[in-house]
């Protein structure tokens, strides 16, 4: 049986997108009649003290798992859990460990064409355990593929550091979250620039509101926030929120500024009846009030006809509004239609004919 070819997708910093990445390869090369592994060598921490960290913890491993229906003979182990525990260990001696070697594992045999490798959060994070992306890299033998977030055309710098530092083993380039008004001199520009180096840009990904967005229940989780008023027959882990829009305003620039956004939540005072009903007649998902726990019966009423539910949280408003935009500044992949939309992305824009080329991957019949 031949080697499992190893694949480590790495990222210059956390949230770039390895999770989604991932994700809709493992599932288009799945489609193609390829066997995929997968494995997370680090286990990404969860520690609010470190909060730079992880994307997300090892919730996303098992996602993935379940997600693609990946048999455990397609996994592979992860050697470490980076946590505050397992930093003191190590700073202070007490874990002298070689985890180098303990990639040893990666190295058997699966029943696996590719096995794709989630590295850690940017390339250094590893580096006191022996487990940087180009330390793993280079033990495993394996190619590293980059994902990036655009940004600005300024990506163009962390992409030639990459080269800079991986070489050879830099097998190419993902940008994603690329703006529309963006996308073509990204393509006519930036695209060129990369190949001209010697960098092989395997997809240019278009921003999408859909992965950009998190779902009303994750945003009760997020908030500990309390439900006032939930629509029958709505189901809050697919009732997505885009934008997020403050209503401090007097009522009638408030009408204004509501209708300028789509698909947003509203944050409120309990108080502000007029600004709920307002916030009800625009494009809003998701209706958040601050202060005291009370909805009127009107405005209940109005947002169980329209299907918004309404939320109450114990904090103040900028607190309420931090914590929801870090929610929306993430790619958070659990929400079922991401996964559909991750897919498809990447079917329409990853040259997948080139990196089976470039992996030294036999190309198989047409099904």
């Amino acid at each position: 049986m031949p080697q499992a070819k190893h694949l480590l997708i790495g990222s210059t910093r956390s949230g770039s997108g390895k999770s989604a990445t991932i994700l809709g390869l493992t599932y288009n090369l799945q489609v193609r009649g390829y066997k995929v592994g997968y494995g997370k060598p680090i286990g990404t921490f969860t520690s609010k003290e470190l909060p730079e960290a992880a994307d997300r913890g090892e919730a996303d491993v098992e996602f993935i798992k379940q997600a693609l229906n990946l048999p455990q003979s397609l996994l592979r182990p992860t050697l470490l859990n980076l946590d505050r525990a397992a930093l003191q260990h190590r700073l202070s001696g007490a874990d002298t460990d070689n985890y180098s070697t303990k990639l040893e594992e990666y190295k058997e045999i699966i029943d696996g064409d590719l096995v794709l490798l989630e590295a850690p959060a940017n390339t250094a994070e590893g580096a006191v355990f022996g487990l940087s992306l180009q330390e793993m890299a280079e033990y495993l033998d394996a190619p590293i593929l980059l994902v990036m977030r655009f940004g600005s055309l300024l990506v163009v710098d962390h992409i030639l550091m990459a080269k800079q530092r991986f070489g050879d083993r830099l097998l190419g380039v993902v940008i994603n979250d690329i703006p529309d008004g963006q996308y073509e001199t990204t393509m006519e520009i930036l695209h060129p620039y990369l190949e001209n180096q010697g960098i092989p840009v395997l997809a240019l990904m278009p921003e999408n509101r859909t992965l950009r967005s998190v779902s009303v229940s994750e945003l009760i989780e997020q908030l500990g926030a309390t439900i006032l008023c939930r629509p029958e027959n709505i189901d809050l882990d697919k009732v997505m929120v885009e934008e997020l829009k403050i209503g401090a305003m007097d009522v009638n620039s408030a009408q204004s500024y509501f209708r300028k956004s789509y698909n947003k939540a509203v944050i409120t005072g309990s108080s502000r009846i007029d600004l709920q009903f307002a916030a009800l007649e625009s494009s809003t998902n998701c209706l958040i009030l601050t202060g005291r726990p009370f909805v009127s019966d009107d405005v209940a009423q109005k947002a169980m006809d329209l299907g918004v539910p309404i939320l109450a949280v114990n904090k103040d408003t900028l607190g309420t509004a931090g914590i929801i935009e870090s929610c929306l500044g993430q790619v958070r992949l659990h929400e079922g239609i991401k996964v559909t939309t991750i897919c498809e992305m990447m079917a329409s824009h990853f040259n997948f004919d080139r990196f089976l080329k470039l992996m030294q991957i036999k190309a198989l019949a047409a099904l």
